[in-house]
């Protein structure tokens, strides 16, 4: 199943590619709470229009504009109203917005025209301007978090979840205990979880679900690394294997990652793709990911290969590592 990824870039590439089929002879611009807010903002700027949200359109209101003189448009007729969403899928909140809009007594006065930076291409009816067309599943940076869909998907935690540890705070030990009692929340999501899958060692499911309790984290499952120590675990497989590996194995359909290294390598050992949230891209299975893994994993083979032949030579305790 292919999932359609948009950042905020590509909202605003797809908002400005738009604007030569806009209206000149905008009075305003509508946003649609909460996040159709964030294209009608940009239109509002770029058109240099006044902006409201949907309520604050029914009630007569504008959103103060600051210092910039703002104006819209006052030709005959009835003034000219943009009213905008970031996207729709199913139809249901565009529905409503025209029940609003009409139940108000708002097309009597107005000339409006819907619209929508990412639509279906099954509810293109739905809206006067699609400005693109993006087919579902989807996954758009600014709700990801908030998607009913999570319960599908693989989250890292460290970098995700929460901040990620310092080198002092990663030395398995006293500081990592401290940094897993007080460590800074990232990004919380508010529904369920499908799985969580970390490179955190299983001795501390224990603080790790606490972590999660305190702050309202749900899930299904948390899938910890059943090694011993920090030492351990540097000679073991590369993070972005075993995170792979378990992606795999449990048929996700997305995995967010927050590590640029990790995230190519999880996308070519799963075969499925993986959402880096620090550089908000979408990373499918590739050339070079490919690339990537198999030196990955040829280096930690030579590795265990040069341990046992040292073992077999020196003995396993004398062997410094």
């Amino acid at each position: 199943m292919v999932t359609h990824f948009r950042s905020l870039r590509d909202l605003d590439r797809a908002v400005i590619k738009a604007l030569p089929t806009l209206p000149r002879d905008l009075a305003m611009v509508v946003g649609v709470p909460r996040s159709g807010l964030l294209a009608a903002n940009l239109l509002s700027l770029y058109l240099n229009v006044p902006l409201t949200d949907l309520e604050g359109f029914v009630e007569g209101r504008l959103i103060k504009s600051g210092q910039r003189p703002v104006k819209g448009a006052a030709g005959a007729g009835k003034p000219k109203v943009l009213v905008v969403e970031d996207s729709v899928a199913l139809g249901r909140q565009m529905n409503a917005c025209k029940k609003r809009l009409e139940d108000a007594g708002m097309y009597e006065r107005y000339d409006i025209r819907l619209a929508a930076v990412f639509v279906n291409p099954n509810r293109v009816g739905d809206v006067d301007m699609a400005f693109e067309v993006v087919p579902l599943p989807r996954v758009f940076q600014w709700n990801a978090m908030h998607s009913e869909r999570l319960n599908r998907y693989c989250l890292d935690i460290d970098g995700v979840l929460c901040e990620d540890p310092t080198e002092e705070e990663n030395d398995d030990g006293p500081r990592y205990l401290e940094f897993l009692e007080n460590s800074r929340p990232l990004f919380l999501p508010t529904v369920e979880v499908g799985w969580l899958v970390t490179s955190r060692l299983e001795k501390y499911r224990k603080q790790t679900e606490a972590w999660m309790a305190r702050h309202g984290v749900r899930y299904g499952e948390l899938v910890m690394r059943d090694l011993p120590s920090k030492a351990a675990r540097q000679q073991a497989e590369p993070h972005g294997v075993f995170k792979g590996r378990v992606y795999k194995r449990l048929k996700a359909e997305l995995f967010i990652e927050s590590n640029p290294q990790q995230a190519p390598m999880i996308a070519q050992v799963s075969r499925r793709p993986v959402l880096c949230v620090e550089t908000m891209e979408l990373i499918e299975p590739s050339g070079l990911a490919a690339l990537t893994n198999r030196l990955a994993e040829a280096r930690w083979k030579l590795r265990r290969r040069t341990e046992k032949a040292v073992k077999r030579v020196v003995g396993w305790n004398n062997m410094k590592v």
